[in-house]
């Protein structure tokens, strides 16, 4: 049985994916120009109209998150729902703070999944939630995701959301951007742990540049983590090199 109308602001990927496993519940408006056909599981529909539905999901790079939100404000409901996707939390949380309406309602998510890993079932896979605006609506949020999609929630805060996915985001991005560049890699005579690291790689392979840059750049943990990690390689190589 449907719950609602929502209103879904982008449908690339993720979008199309968001929009799959939230059609039995929902009738969905998607908006995205570059967008030709909605898969069934979404009406396309300009700005203004799936901004006006009582929720709202955001599912567009963090970097467009700011013109996005000021493009919305005019046409969203005075008690609406509106909720982000993306990679990190400090960000969008601070811009749909400043930039919506007092009244809006602000729900911070991180499928911490994607198109790839969620391809066959998101069932058991795992999302953030974060507390931006009243913490009624994040339970609610939390409660629905564990409910009726069967995922497995974390409600946290956006900056402690943020100081660990710098570690298990960022590292996995920037080790998978360097495997990707090292291509052709052997595919024959590899071993189980090689196999499994390269199955990390695909996870992530077909990620559009800016998820990449959201996870690196926008997240205000990243560089430490990213620092560390290259002082140790840094120290590893020095001591081979003198070895």
């Amino acid at each position: 049985m449907r719950e609602s109308v929502l209103g879904l602001i982008g449908f690339g990927a993720f979008g199309r994916l968001t929009a799959r496993h939230l059609s039995p519940w929902f009738d969905i408006h998607a908006h995205d120009p570059a967008a030709t056909d909605a898969d069934g599981h979404a009406t396309l529909t300009d700005l203004a109209t799936a901004a006006a539905c009582p929720t709202v999901i955001l599912a567009v790079p963090v970097e467009a998150l700011a013109a996005t939100l000021t493009e919305i404000r005019p046409h969203l409901r005075p008690d609406a729902l509106v909720i982000d996707v993306g990679s990190v939390k400090v960000k969008p949380a601070q811009l749909m703070e400043d930039l919506l309406p007092p009244g809006v309602r602000i729900v911070g998510t991180h499928p911490l999944f994607g198109p790839q890993s969620g391809k066959a079932g998101i069932a058991g896979l795992r999302i953030a939630i974060c507390e931006v605006r009243g913490a009624r609506d994040a339970r609610r949020v939390a409660a629905f995701c564990r409910r009726a999609l069967a995922l497995k929630v974390f409600q946290v805060s956006p900056e402690d959301h943020d100081r660990e996915a710098a570690t298990v985001q960022g590292l996995t991005h920037l080790i998978a951007r360097l495997l990707l560049a090292m291509e052709p890699l052997p595919t024959r005579m590899t071993t189980a742990s090689f196999d499994r690291l390269m199955q990390a790689v695909d996870m992530v392979r077909h990620d559009s540049p800016a998820v990449f840059r959201a996870i690196e750049r926008d997240n205000p943990f990243a560089a430490e983590v990213r620092n560390r990690f290259f002082a140790l390689a840094d120290a590893a190589r020095g001591d081979l090199d003198a070895g």
